[in-house]
């Protein structure tokens, strides 16, 4: 089934889902695929969870809408939930991670300004990956993504990532006022930092007056064995966003911040139609609560050792294997060619998965995960590696 009513903006789709369940979808010809991509690090509970359906319910019997102009009792609710999870002191509700990482650079424009810096200017490192709204695809380091776009938005500078030497050495700067960066690199390949990046990165923030602003759009929400990426390494930022999910499927954004950064914004300076409606709120609560009360943030946690440590011993050696690399339920084998074929051949054995970067696999599975499925993928990947090594 295909309709040419829609822009082309995703290229060719060659199945069309129709229902899900747990960690299965199905096509409309009935055919089944394990969703090791889980709708890109949304769907944690997997499809169609009982918690998310009974939220859903409840919530739309009762108030799907109404504006930022009134005060809803299940935005409240989630607005204490995620700052105590977080250790945040307020949130900004949006519809999106691209609109999360837009509040967040305004927080940051408007530090600047308020400290009469003249070109407030953010960090952001070379592989990020950011949002497509002007301001986010400035941050995001990637060139081919910007392409076609020019003029992009001033304030923003590049560094490589994981690399703490070149982010101190624009302390003389004085037109920064923020270093934005991802715990772990989803769209860059699954870049894992080293361990003391994020705490020198506080470091160098609270030496220079900058604001430490973290984008866990794909890392948060328990994918890496934490709630967020960043209390692995007892480092609490300014400003976090959270999307993806958070809302396992209904859209949502947040954007959190403390001490000072949460100041920053006030009556006027932002807003949004929908964000934080009733129906989203109450939906995302849910899956909060469930993703604590049913270990599964441990889940990913452990089952992402067992994935990464299984991969590493499959794909020893292999030739046509660079690294495999990983933190939680994140997971990117990177192949010394380009591989863009490889998402046919996982399809053709009933495995969704994609390829970021051009050369790195990525799995995203859902955190409901079990060993059996675990081992299923690991074995199908495996397969298609060596089936694809082969076509070479």
């Amino acid at each position: 089934m295909a309709t040419t009513a829609l822009m082309n903006t995703y290229g060719a789709r060659k199945l069309t889902l129709v229902r899900g369940e747990g960690v299965y979808v199905w096509d409309d010809q009935n055919r089944r695929y394990l969703d090791a991509l889980a709708g890109i690090a949304v769907c944690g509970l997997g499809h169609c969870h009982s918690a998310v359906t009974a939220a859903l319910q409840e919530q739309a019997n009762t108030l799907v809408h109404v504006s930022n102009l009134y005060n809803t009792l299940p935005q409240q609710r989630l607005a204490d939930l995620l700052c105590e999870l977080a250790g945040m002191d307020n949130v900004f509700f949006s519809n999106s991670g691209a609109e999360a990482n837009e509040a967040a650079i305004k927080i940051a424009r408007k530090y600047g300004n308020d400290r009469g810096v003249k070109t407030p200017t953010i960090v952001t490192m070379d592989g990020s990956f950011h949002g497509r709204t002007m301001a986010t695809l400035t941050a995001t380091g990637n060139k081919k993504v910007k392409a076609g776009f020019a003029p992009l938005v001033e304030g923003f500078l590049q560094v490589p990532y994981n690399n703490i030497e070149a982010v101190k050495a624009l302390a003389g700067n004085p037109d920064i006022v923020a270093v934005l960066v991802e715990p772990v690199q989803g769209e860059g390949g699954i870049r894992v930092p080293d361990d003391d990046y994020l705490v020198q990165l506080r470091q160098v923030c609270d030496a220079n007056q900058w604001l430490l602003m973290l984008d866990e759009i794909q890392s948060g929400n328990g994918r890496t064995g934490e709630l967020f990426a960043f209390q692995h390494h007892g480092v609490v930022p300014d400003v976090v966003t959270s999307a993806k999910g958070l809302g396992n499927g209904l859209p949502i954004g947040a954007c959190l911040a403390r001490g000072e950064a949460a100041t920053i914004l006030q009556p006027g300076n932002h807003g949004s139609t929908y964000g934080g409606n009733p129906l989203v709120c109450h939906v995302a609560s849910s899956v909060l609560t469930t993703l604590t009360r049913d270990n599964l943030i441990a889940n990913a946690h452990s089952m992402g050792e067992y994935m990464l440590g299984s991969f590493n011993s499959k794909l020893a050696g292999h030739k046509l294997v660079a690294e495999v690399r990983g933190k939680g339920l994140m997971l990117g084998i990177e192949l010394k060619q380009d591989c863009g074929q490889i998402v046919d051949l996982a399809i053709a054995r009933g495995l969704l998965l994609n390829v970021t970067a051009g050369n790195t696999i990525r799995l995203l599975p859902p955190l409901i995960i079990n060993l059996a499925e675990a081992n299923q993928i690991i074995n199908t990947v495996c397969e298609i590696i060596d089936e694809f090594a082969s076509q070479l």
